[in-house]
């Protein structure tokens, strides 16, 4: 590990000189791409400099113990120096061989979040707008940007369907644990009689991407136009401005009505289109080495109920790691965090323990 680490530090350094070079500094993209690597190696180089800072006082104490000749104070004061240094030292190491765990190459991208609402009718449509709005209110803590794509909204306020973007650092990092289905347990507001009902509304989120990453052959497109409509069917543009968009070689289908333009629809339709066409590619990749190293934390399989919101309890549950917090109403009110940050922790600690199989 040290070996590799004195390689990162050295790597550092070169990059850290060639930004101040004229030449790379007029090459907009070298300059950028080598900002993002610059910016990826800090907090490790940050870290194995506190890491050898606290092995060098360790050695230090541990020689000066070894040569003796210590009074009783100095003596007692040196082996506490050697216990802090030796379990600062500890602690960085293994701080370390997180920050050294393989990126994932879509941490720093934005997402598509999709969500669309499954068993439970009107119910489930509710839901589904509870959750746009959970995931909006965390990105706003975040200080991120959100945008919606497309919508398919109930005359009661709810979504059948919502697509959106969410833009801002690390969006995908935080997010990407949010694929699969999200139950609900409440008293739904269309019900008089009081009963408490299930309910489940499917979450996907998806890196965006760049048209140079999805090459995407014009030839296998159908590309429809037709009305935009509201709730219950109501025309509010009287043009057919809204896009539907056939992949036909996968037979996926993106529909955009949210602008009045055609050419705005047509854009974020395509978006979304390259957003899942890439998933896509990614899950076939990972589900051939699936039966390699499986983590318990996935992020794509859609069908798997990965959470429960029962409201007459005030709880949330996340069923892959056993996590349930009585905060409900503040979950649903944006405070992801404690959730979001106890999954990261699982699948670094999956992925640790995996790694040292492997050797």
């Amino acid at each position: 590990m040290l070996e590799k680490l004195q390689d990162v530090e050295n790597r550092y350094q070169e990059i850290s000189h060639k930004l101040t070079d004229p030449t790379v500094i007029g090459d907009n993209e070298q300059y950028r791409n080598l900002m993002r690597e610059y910016k990826n190696l800090t907090p490790i180089v940050e870290k194995y400099r506190e890491y050898e800072k606290a092995h060098e006082a360790y050695e230090e104490a541990r020689q000066l113990l070894d040569e003796g000749g210590l009074d009783a104070d100095f003596r007692e004061m040196v082996q506490e120096q050697l216990l802090i240094s030796k379990a600062d030292e500890e602690r960085h190491a293994q701080e370390l061989k997180l920050l050294l765990l393989p990126r994932d190459p879509n941490d720093d991208k934005n997402v598509i979040v999709e969500i669309r609402g499954g068993a439970g009718g009107e119910e489930a449509a509710l839901f589904a707008g509870s959750l746009y709005r959970m995931y909006s209110m965390y990105g706003e803590r975040r200080g991120w940007k959100s945008e919606i794509l497309n919508a398919n909204p109930t005359e009661l306020g709810g979504y059948k369907e919502i697509s959106f973007s969410i833009s801002g650092e690390g969006a995908y990092s935080r997010l990407k644990f949010e694929s699969g289905v999200h139950r609900v347990q409440r008293v739904p507001e269309t019900e008089a009689a009081g009963r408490i009902h299930t309910s489940t509304v499917t979450v996907a989120i998806l890196p965006e991407v760049e048209e140079v990453e999805v090459e995407i052959n014009p030839g296998d497109l159908q590309i429809d136009t037709f009305r935009s409509s509201g709730a219950g069917g109501q025309h509010i543009n009287k043009t057919e401005s809204a896009i539907r968009i056939t992949h036909l070689p996968t037979g996926m289908v993106v529909e955009c009505q949210d602008e009045r333009s055609q050419f705005k629809n047509k854009d974020k339709a395509m978006k979304i289109l390259r957003s899942r066409l890439y998933e896509k590619k990614q899950q076939e990749q990972t589900d051939k080495i699936a039966s390699e190293r499986k983590l318990q934390v996935g992020t794509g399989d859609r069908s798997e109920r990965i959470r429960t919101y029962n409201f007459p309890q005030g709880r949330v549950t996340d069923h892959r790691i056993g996590l349930t917090l009585y905060k409900l109403d503040s979950v649903m009110d944006g405070d992801l965090d404690e959730l979001l940050d106890a999954l990261i922790t699982f699948d670094q600690a999956e992925k640790l323990k995996s790694q040292e199989q492997n050797g």
